[in-house]
């Protein structure tokens, strides 16, 4: 009886150079998502675990001054710590030399909003990288798939009507490729789509999180208070929201 290794084996054999090409097709394209899907998993592994310490100094720190100064020291690795250095550096550059450029006209405030809008527009198309990649090959893969199938079925058609009526053995081979062909794309899609659309769901509560960071930093920085519930309380529900 034949083993599985032996019946790829006859399939690729028989198989022509279109159907090799899908195959390899399909063969990229699952090892693109997967590879997508690890890089993606420890990237917010790596953004939610420096965050939340980020956070947790940054609400017990005496002054804005302590905070640059542990970031000067440590460096940032984490979005939070990313848009608060240069609010920071933002603000103090504008007080002592005012606007010298054109795209520092304008008020600190207005200047400190556009330095942080930059920011964030970063940080969203770092968490977006790689997300087309995953959609395009979740939408495409079951048609490469399908095409194979047709490819499939057209040759078993073939078959029969070069051999005016072929026999199983004869018909195993195409039809055994188009069933394939079909799994394979199927097997491609269903983790592309469920990995866009986890990643898109994180991506949009992190970077929601740090939009609302961004105002609390804004309010902080041009008039010293925070608003909304207290720091002790943002910092609890800050980190009890990165462990989700």
């Amino acid at each position: 009886m034949e083993t599985h290794s032996e019946v790829w084996s006859i399939l690729w054999y028989h198989t022509d150079m279109v159907s090799k090409s899908l195959f390899v097709v399909l063969a990229i394209m699952s090892c693109t998502t997967w590879y997508l899907i690890v890089a993606k998993s420890v990237f917010l592994w790596r953004v939610k675990r420096f965050s939340r310490d980020f956070l947790v100094k940054f609400w017990n720190a005496t002054s804005l001054e302590q905070v640059e100064n542990e970031l000067i020291a440590h460096g940032v690795r984490d979005p939070f710590a990313h848009l608060t250095i240069h609010a920071i550096h933002a603000r103090n550059h504008h007080i002592q030399y005012g606007a010298t450029r054109l795209e520092e006209v304008g008020s600190t405030g207005e200047f400190v909003t556009r330095s942080m809008r930059k920011v964030l527009d970063e940080e969203t198309s770092k968490f977006e990288n790689g997300l087309t990649v995953l959609a395009t090959i979740g939408a495409t893969a079951p048609f490469v798939g399908l095409f194979g199938t047709v490819w499939g079925v057209y040759h078993a058609l073939m078959t029969i009507a070069a051999e005016d009526g072929a026999n199983f053995t004869q018909l195993a081979g195409p039809v055994g490729e188009a069933l394939i062909m079909t799994g394979l794309g199927l097997a491609v899609a269903i983790p592309a789509v469920l990995a866009y659309n986890t990643l898109v769901r994180i991506n949009r509560v992190i970077l929601g999180q740090l939009d609302a960071f961004a105002h609390e930093l804004f309010v902080f920085l041009t008039t010293g208070q925070t608003v909304g519930v207290s720091p002790k309380a943002k910092q609890i529900d800050l980190v009890a929201k990165g462990d989700h």
